[in-house]
């Protein structure tokens, strides 16, 4: 997936669909002997002076990464004009207005009968569609365009029974920032479904425009590192309790499930808590909750210990000597 500046284009190839899901029992003893095999490597060395204290697992978006926040210095334009269809290369054809920008749809709304639930600052980030002037353009069938009234009495667009939405943070044609955004917000399809991605491998590659080659889930989203972990002899999670709610662990991911990550020392280990925990290069491997789409990099250098990760397992941005 992307964009300009902090937009990323996902460059993941799909040759895994054909990779065989059947491993030789001796690879799977390879993998879960691995780190227990591996000579240890010296002590890790980060490149900023400060480290997270004891506890300190980082705030919500205070990553070298983030975005800063701040949302588009201006909101988009007010009509809808000749409504189009455009493909995107992750999520194939979504709807969008006169300037190009993608439409969407919340799941929290409904189309049977249509209704909308996104109101007050729900709706400054979300700018409803007008229905006034939008007409139907080439791939669009018309006959499924259609309104709901809002709490203001303004009349909204609706496709498909579905309200249309844009995101603030689109700013130029063909953006689709807001795809996935909090699990309920997807461009819409010229019928008024949800544009999904193709089907993603479990653990794969992106080329970030900042970070280079990073690895990301099945929904795009980082995959981190956490530098008071342990890989050696055997992997140990230091993030428990309060750190878990911030820094999801990735669950298991089936080798023949993965792309471009390297197989050596991919392994997966169960957590205290009973919980299996995927690794790479015998590194436990997190999300963060304060990336909230694909290609957000919001927890890179959070509290001076939390990374992205390479296709190797190192970090990015901390320095293993």
């Amino acid at each position: 997936m992307q964009h300009p500046g902090d937009d990323v284009e996902l460059t993941m190839k799909t040759s895994w669909r054909t990779a065989s899901m059947v491993a030789s029992a001796a690879a799977v003893l390879a993998l879960t002997t691995a780190c227990g095999q591996e000579t240890a490597p010296p002590a890790t060395g980060q490149n900023v002076g400060a480290t997270a204290a004891a506890g300190d697992y980082g705030t919500i978006g205070s990553g070298a990464g983030q975005a800063g926040g701040a949302q588009a210095s201006a909101s988009p334009s007010g009509t809808a004009g000749e409504l189009n269809v455009s493909t995107n290369a992750e999520l194939g054809k979504v709807v969008t207005d006169n300037l190009g920008l993608t439409l969407y749809r919340f799941d929290q709304d409904t189309a049977e009968p249509p209704a909308t639930n996104c109101e007050d600052d729900c709706a400054k980030t979300w700018p409803p569609v007008p229905a006034d002037d939008a007409t139907a353009g080439e791939g669009i069938d018309k006959a499924l365009l259609g309104s709901v009234t809002r709490a203001d009495g303004s009349k909204q667009l609706t496709v498909g029974g579905w309200p249309a939405y844009r995101y603030v943070k689109d700013v130029n044609a063909g953006d689709v920032k807001g795809q996935g955004v909090g699990g309920k917000w997807y461009a819409l399809t010229p019928e008024g479904k949800k544009a999904q991605a193709a089907d993603r491998p479990g653990l794969a590659t992106r080329e970030d425009a900042k970070l280079g080659e990073i690895v990301v889930d099945k929904d795009g989203m980082t995959v981190y590192r956490f530098m008071k972990d342990e890989a050696w002899p055997k992997p140990v999670s230091a993030c428990t309790g309060a750190c878990l709610e911030k820094w999801p662990v990735v669950s298991p991911v089936d080798f023949a499930d993965t792309e471009g990550i390297q197989k050596k020392g991919y392994m997966t280990f169960t957590r205290p808590d009973g919980a299996d925990q995927q690794t790479i290069n015998c590194w436990p491997i997190y999300t963060f909750a304060g990336d909230k789409a694909p290609g957000d990099t919001n927890g890179q250098g959070v509290g001076g210990t939390w990374y992205a990760v390479r296709p190797d397992g190192k970090p990015v941005g901390a320095t293993e000597k």
